[in-house]
């Protein structure tokens, strides 16, 4: 039987430290700050770490890596320093200030009398930071920047995922162009990922049964501000040789050990919570990768005595689902058969026959071979359901109106959004503290506030701002080049060449994103003669920065990437596009924060929603984009450009070519005249006035705290106040 709901819940999580490294007393704390992510969005515990250890920050990002490579001599110089010490005590001072003011965050203030349970939030990746590879792309850096924006909102909130001892792939580009694979070991010890420990104070290990063997999973804790995430791990010694790999890779290729993968972590997050003594209130499934979590809770309302149809209902009430993709590829489909396989033993102990769970995932009732696909077992069994972004809501209420009766599909819209504090640079923070307040982070949501943007900021002082971030980039797009063509063997003076390559005073447009083919990355080299003429004009010339992966198995989209590197060698073009392997948080920061334009083309209606160009939005880019997800929203003729029509072509080669068109009239007509249309003093006015909207529409509209507040008010709040009647009844 579930444990009884206690009030709101502290979670008082224990974990074992395993990193080894010294600390003098005097700064003793900075174990508990190297270990809550907190940091990761704050410029100034960042910059701390930095002064540690200034090359072991730049190569590995991490503050327990910086501790661990810190000798214990070292210290004595750096605790002689007075403004070591002082930015010691101000990082400390604001860690806690953020830590211990959950009564004064916006959830306490909005319900004071709260007493619900926590909300559990399952995602198969969290994409915290590039220190921790356990995300892909966009669905991970989502369930991260709500795991981020729920503590900053006070949130009751816990997440759950797997901790992929192997991550997802490294990508190298090789001397040809082809894109190479390679999967880190983790050293976990070196990771922000503690082991979480059982009520006896040992490491807690929970178990999972699969076909005739139980896979044990041990539980660890990253800890997001005031947000902890349990991540699973099967690689123990407990475990028979075959299971330990089950949580290695992200997105494994084979369609069993996905399977497998799956269950384990929908399962298994559910039974990590229980051993916990945590009853959620509200259960947020994010993507049908764990739905499987939905046959534990089942489970647990059978043996406590109820009937299937009536658990079914009962675990449905406080269930919350959200689906992320429109693509049939994204939506997790897994052969009958296979299904069958492992889905015997949990109909033997839910009581009912194998073909009533298997129809659970299945769209067509009258066919018992139809593969079983997770977002229809998630879709069937939430009580609230929703697309992310208006249009995805009205795709996805047509791609799944035959799984309800009513005439309405009951699948709502919540938009995604960003966390400002993880994307926003340097500069642009400073921007933000003098035009916004010093207060900003607490105010993304106050639209009224952020009129000030052109109220108290000059014109020089944005673009300065932004000149300063386009720098950064130009400087690392650099440095990651250098170090790919010294790999290929290149000469020194083809690396010393690397120094003119993408000139920071040039137009500059980003596009980075998975190589999936809807995203259609090569749109740009549509018509190569009239692109050339683009990038090489002699008056208003454009470059391009590429970055992204194409999955081992996306044979189409690893041939875009070839192609794209081929032709950033061509003369004529070289320095002029140049692609940025190794695509990760890092890169993607310094990107969105850094370009002119931000560019996005899919192919329309797929793009479900399409984060990353809000964030290039809140630095003052512009957007050039499709009008798909989250732009149909935003667009208006002085926040960016739009590509092409509004409705897909039947024909889908006319369509390619009619938004090719209208990409080069865009980029040749309108945006490249706007940007190099300056003063006396050098400044782009139109363009910086189109800027400061940019940030003023989008930073409040699009932000994460937005986002979970939505999710609070339409969907945690009702489905708990729905969990605490039947636990009255």
């Amino acid at each position: 039987m579930p444990p009884t709901r206690h009030g709101s819940q502290t979670l008082e999580i224990r974990t074992l430290a395993t990193a080894d490294f010294y600390l003098p007393e005097e700064v003793s704390r900075l174990r508990e700050l190297a270990y809550n992510l907190w940091w990761c969005w704050t410029p100034e515990a960042r910059m701390l770490f930095s002064r540690i250890q200034p090359e072991a920050w730049a190569r590995h990002r991490n503050p327990i890596e910086v501790l661990l490579l810190h000798e214990a001599a070292d210290w004595e110089k750096l605790l002689l320093s007075e403004d070591f010490h002082a930015a010691y005590d101000r990082v400390m001072r604001a860690f806690d200030r953020y830590m211990h003011s959950s009564e004064e965050s916006w959830f306490r203030q909005t319900y004071p009398d709260y007493d619900g349970g926590v909300t559990a939030y399952l995602s198969t990746e969290f994409g915290l930071h590039e220190s921790l590879g356990i995300y892909s792309g966009g669905l991970g850096i989502l369930s991260g920047d709500h795991c981020k924006a729920a503590s900053d909102l006070g949130l009751p909130f816990i997440a759950a995922g797997l901790l992929y001892r192997r991550g997802y792939f490294r990508q190298t580009i090789d001397a040809e162009g082809r894109q190479q694979h390679t999967y880190p070991d983790f050293d976990l010890t070196s990771l922000a990922a503690l082991p979480v420990l059982d009520r006896y104070g040992r490491p807690l290990v929970v178990s999972v049964p699969l076909l005739d063997r139980r896979v044990h999973l041990a539980v660890h804790k990253v800890q997001v501000g005031r947000v902890p995430v349990l991540l699973l791990n099967s690689d123990l010694q407990l475990n028979d040789p075959q299971d330990r790999p089950i949580t290695h890779i992200l997105y494994v290729r084979g369609r069993e050990m996905r399977l497998c993968q799956e269950m384990v972590l929908g399962i298994g997050a559910v039974k990590a919570l229980r051993a916990l003594d945590i009853d959620p209130a509200v259960w947020h499934i994010n993507e049908g990768h764990v739905a499987f979590m939905l046959l534990e809770r089942l489970r647990e309302e059978i043996d406590s005595g109820e009937r299937f149809d009536r658990a079914r209902e009962i675990v449905k009430q406080s269930v919350a689902f959200t689906t992320h993709t429109p693509v049939p590829a994204g939506n997790e489909t897994f052969d009958a058969d296979l299904c069958r396989l492992y889905l015997g033993q949990w109909a033997m102990q839910l009581d009912v026959p194998t073909q009533d769970l298997m129809a659970m995932g299945q769209a067509k009732s009258d066919d018992d071979n139809e593969a079983f696909n997770m977002t229809v077992m998630a879709l069937r069994m939430a009580a609230f359901r929703n697309g992310v972004s208006a249009k995805h809501g009205e795709v996805s209420r047509e791609m799944w109106k035959g799984l309800f009766p009513e005439e309405d599909t009951p699948i709502e819209s919540i938009t995604n959004g960003v966390h400002l504090p993880t994307w926003v640079g340097l500069e642009m923070r400073e921007v933000f503290h003098h035009a916004v307040g010093w207060d900003w982070t607490d105010a993304v949501h106050d639209f009224d506030r952020w009129k000030a943007i052109d109220d108290n900021l000059t014109d020089a002082e944005l673009w300065e701002a932004h000149c300063a971030q386009k720098r950064r980039l130009v400087r690392n797009s650099r440095k990651v080049l250098r170090r790919m063509l010294a790999r290929h063997g290149e000469s020194p003076r083809v690396l010393e060449s690397v120094n003119h390559m993408l000139d920071p005073e040039i137009l500059t447009v980003g596009f980075a994103r998975r190589f999936a083919t809807y995203k259609r990355a090569g749109l740009l080299f549509r018509d190569m003669d009239r692109l050339e003429r683009i990038l090489g004009s002699e008056d208003r010339p454009v470059q391009f920065i590429f970055a992204g992966k194409a999955h081992p198995a996306d044979l189409e989209g690893q041939a875009l990437i070839e192609e794209i590197f081929r032709l950033s060698r061509k003369n004529g073009i070289r320095g002029r596009i140049v692609f940025l392997e190794d695509y990760n948080m890092h890169i993607g920061r310094l990107m969105v924060q850094g370009v002119d334009v931000w560019m996005n083309n899919p192919k329309r209606p797929l793009e479900a929603s399409g984060t990353s160009g809000q964030k290039a939005g809140v630095n003052g880019a512009l957007n050039l984009s499709v009008l798909d997800g989250w732009w149909i929203e935003a667009y208006g003729e002085d926040l960016g450009w739009a590509i092409g029509g509004t409705e897909p072509e039947e024909d889908e080669n006319k369509e390619i070519d009619e938004d090719a068109a209208s990409l080069y009239d865009l980029l040749e007509n309108s945006v490249a005249p706007l940007f190099y249309d300056r003063d006396e003093h050098g400044l782009p006015l139109e363009w910086i006035r189109r800027m400061k909207k940019s940030i003023r529409e989008i930073a409040p509209r699009f932000s994460g705290a937005r986002m979970v507040r939505e999710y609070i008010e339409r969907a945690y709040m009702p489905l708990s106040r729905v969990a605490a009647d039947i636990d009255h009844r």
